[in-house]
């Protein structure tokens, strides 16, 4: 992700999906604005934040069932963040070019997640 912009990986799952989620955002603010972005704006935030938010609830959890629960939300907010991700329209190539790295972030995300309801 480095000709992006965007920080290098991270190891740590809570700020790997706080980046993404940040990520998103300065995304967004480099789309145009138009009556169907608008709407995939705003889900883009509500789910990219998600994923970084519940994992955090996760992480501060009581017991393994709410630990699971909360990390099949981030997995599930992850896949929909991709959904929308797709749904954008874009222009510019630089733009597909970081729009192409956010979606295989959130396959990558969708995968570490699987593995942590499997331990």
């Amino acid at each position: 992700m480095e000709n992006s912009g965007f920080k290098e990986k991270k190891f740590n799952l809570e700020d790997r999906t706080y980046d993404f989620a940040n990520n998103c955002k300065e995304f967004l603010k480099r789309i145009d604005k138009n009556i169907h972005n608008n709407e995939y704006y705003k889900q883009l935030i509500r789910s990219s934040g998600s994923v970084a938010a519940n994992f955090i609830e996760a992480n501060e959890s009581f017991s393994r069932n709410d630990f699971s629960h909360r990390i099949k939300i981030c997995r599930k907010e992850a896949k929909e963040s991709r959904l929308w991700l797709r749904l954008v329209d874009i222009n510019e190539q630089q733009q597909g070019a970081t729009r192409e790295l956010l979606i295989q972030e959130t396959i990558e995300l969708t995968k570490i997640l699987e593995l942590y309801l499997k331990k």
